[in-house]
Formats: C-alpha cells, sequence, structure tokens
C-alpha cells in the first residue's frame, strides 16, 4: 500500500513538474516573438513617410473649404442627408400645410362616425402628398435658389440658408393671424412687425409658433363646419327613433349610413380637398 502511494505521488509531482517547464518556456517564447514584432513595426513605421490628406484616396471623411465656398465630401454630404431625413417629420409637420390638413380630415371621418375607416396610413399618406401639391412651389425656389447654388459652391452656408428660409417665412408670413404673431413678439418682447422688412428680422422661433396656433385654429374652424351637417342628420334620427319609441336603438347606428349617403351625393371628398387647397391660396 505504501509503495502504490509513493508512486503515485512521484508521478504527479513529474507531471507538475513537467506543465510548469512548458508554461515558463512558453512564456519566453511569446515575450521574445513580440519583442521582434515590436521592434519590426517600430521599423515599419519610421520608414513611412506622412501624407497629405487630400491625396489619401483611402480617407473618407473630408471637409475642403476656402473663405466659406467649396465642396463638401460624398460621406459628409450622406450624413447631411441622414440628419435632414431624421428631422423630416418635424420640419414637414411645422413649417408646411401638413397640420391644417390632417386635423380637418381627423375631424371629418370623426364627423362621419366611421370610426377607423379611412385608416391612419390613408389619411397620413393623402395629407402627405397634398402637403407636396400645395408647398411644391416653395420647394422649388428653395431649391433653385439656395440647394443649388450652395452646392456649385456659389454662395456661402449662410447666404444659403437666408435665401432658402425666405421662401418659407413668406409662405408662414401669408398663413399667419395677426393676433397669433401679435401674441409671439409679445412674449418674446419684441415689436410687432409692421412692413416686410421688419418682419424679415423676426426669428423663426418666434414665426414658427404663431404659424402653429393660426394653423390649429384655421383647422378648428373647418372641422366644425364639417361637423354641422352631421349633426342634423344625428338629430333627425334621434327624435325620430324618440318618437317610435326605440330607446334601445342606438342613433349612430341609423345615422351612419344616411351620413355616408349624404356625403357620397355631395361629392363630399372634392368639395373638402378642393376647399382645403383653396385655403392656402
Amino acid at each position: 500500500m505504501k509503495k502504490v502511494f509513493m508512486f503515485t505521488s512521484l508521478a504527479i509531482g513529474t507531471i507538475f513538474l513537467i506543465l510548469t517547464l512548458g508554461l515558463f518556456i512558453g512564456s519566453r517564447a511569446y515575450a521574445t516573438t513580440d519583442d521582434s514584432t515590436r521592434r519590426g513595426r517600430r521599423e515599419n513605421t519610421e520608414d513611412i513617410t506622412p501624407q497629405d490628406p487630400r491625396s489619401d484616396i483611402n480617407n473618407g471623411f473630408s471637409i475642403i473649404y476656402n473663405n466659406d465656398s467649396g465642396q463638401i465630401s460624398s460621406t459628409v454630404k450622406i450624413l447631411l442627408v441622414l440628419t435632414v431625413i431624421s428631422l423630416a417629420p418635424s420640419i414637414l409637420i411645422m413649417l408646411t400645410s401638413f397640420t391644417r390638413i390632417i386635423i380637418v380630415l381627423h375631424f371629418l371621418r370623426q364627423a362621419l362616425g366611421t370610426q377607423t375607416a379611412p385608416p391612419n396610413q390613408v389619411l397620413v399618406g393623402l395629407a402627405l402628398f397634398l402637403t407636396v401639391f400645395i408647398m411644391s412651389p416653395v420647394f422649388t425656389e428653395i431649391n433653385e435658389n439656395a440647394i443649388k447654388p450652395f452646392d456649385r459652391g456659389e454662395i456661402t452656408q449662410d447666404e444659403a440658408l437666408e435665401i432658402g428660409s425666405k421662401p418659407l417665412r413668406e409662405f408662414m408670413y401669408g398663413e399667419t393671424q395677426e393676433k397669433d404673431l401679435a401674441l409671439m413678439c409679445d412674449i418674446a418682447k419684441i415689436d410687432y412687425p409692421v412692413t416686410d422688412e421688419e418682419f424679415a428680422k423676426v426669428p423663426m422661433t418666434t414665426v414658427i409658433p404663431a404659424f402653429i396656433l393660426s394653423e390649429l385654429r384655421t383647422s378648428f374652424i373647418i372641422g366644425f363646419l364639417i361637423y354641422i351637417p352631421f349633426i342634423v342628420i344625428d338629430m333627425v334620427v334621434s327624435s325620430i327613433l324618440m318618437s317610435m319609441g326605440m330607446m334601445m336603438l342606438p342613433p349612430t347606428t341609423i345615422s351612419m349610413p344616411f351620413k355616408i349617403l349624404l356625403f357620397i351625393l355631395a361629392d363630399g371628398w372634392d368639395l373638402v380637398i378642393g376647399q382645403l387647397v383653396k385655403s392656402f391660396y
């Protein structure tokens, strides 16, 4: 028994010694290889001569400007485009006719009582294309007078922003009511603009909230006018049901087909969309 124990202990000690020597020799070899690799890298780095970043075709991020005039690399253009796309919903809602259109379409659906018909996707898509149709002259003017000259390097960035904001400012000024602009000017503690030159000096941070308030007021007025004929139908149907003693029958169940029929006979979509688009001209 003692011989077996001694033999086992000797075998375990021999294996442990072999493993220790193997690890020590491997670490020394790795350190030697790493030192030689570092020396080789330093030698290669010393042999490399610095190059001009503008001549390096592998450099994918570069901006070259000469006195605020020049060209932007394709990578920066993509970055700017992605930034504009991420902010597009806010710009679309706050600076265009989208707000008035989508609110009026929502009131129309509520007045008809169809709940989810047309669905939200259809209403948003219709409002989006109507917005493009209404704002196309403004977008065309911005593209021709600001974006293209700046891309060709004919104007500076500040001049492009000033020229590009002018059509939007004129559009918002034409749709903004005086009381809303006066309210925002009073909050901002600036004088109310009387002439076009004074209005051009009003900050966009004051013009945009005034424009949004005016759009909300106008859209609610249009929505109220849309509701009136459908409310009359609901009242007539409710009176008939009450006189017939049909208390448990919801009036909307009977009135909704008549409201849809009235809307179709009056060619309601053409009337609503036509007058809505003409309200911007």
